[in-house]
């Protein structure tokens, strides 16, 4: 957190927005998928997966490198930085498309339930990054100091919840 909270809220600003149209979007992506192609839902569960299993192997990888040189970060963030990561974030969208054929499709399948959904993802994921930043802030000590189990349990913790999807 070199930059300092205020730049970061807005930054996050920004990533909440941009999460929110993609949530949207996947929203609607899934509505139609599925409306037309019943059987290819269950491959997004299985491409989710496959994506967090891999995202759990780079962090786990992230904990051989010294601290400083994985949170080297020379840009400062702003609204635009953020909606524009969002926008272009392939893991917000995996999230957002497998959270829906995995947690909602099996239980409802009618649009307004699948919108009601893709309104409440964007209080998922921005809202913890948001706890995380001010986690962050209070925490920064602990996690430079051991970074290495930090980042080990957390790509574990990933694997669990990849194997969990699938399984």
């Amino acid at each position: 957190m070199k930059s300092g909270k205020s730049v970061a809220i807005k930054q996050w600003y920004g990533l909440f927005t941009g999460y929110t149209i993609v949530a949207l979007a996947s929203v609607f992506i899934v509505y139609f998928i599925s409306s037309a192609f019943e059987s290819f839902i269950e491959v997004f569960s299985f491409i989710g997966a496959a994506y967090i299993a891999y995202l759990a192997i780079s962090l786990s990888l992230q904990a051989i490198k010294p601290y400083d040189e994985i949170h080297d970060s020379r840009t400062t963030g702003n609204f635009r930085t953020g909606f524009f990561v969002q926008l272009t974030n392939v893991k917000i969208m995996v999230f957002c498309l497998t959270a829906i054929t995995t947690y909602m499709l099996p239980y409802h399948q009618d649009f307004p339930h699948i919108l009601i959904f893709g309104l409440v993802l964007p209080f998922t994921g921005p809202v913890c990054n948001l706890a995380w930043l001010f986690a962050g802030v209070l925490l920064q000590g602990i996690f430079r100091k051991h970074h290495r189990i930090f980042y080990t349990l957390m790509g574990l913790s990933l694997l669990y919840c990849a194997i969990g999807i699938v399984w």
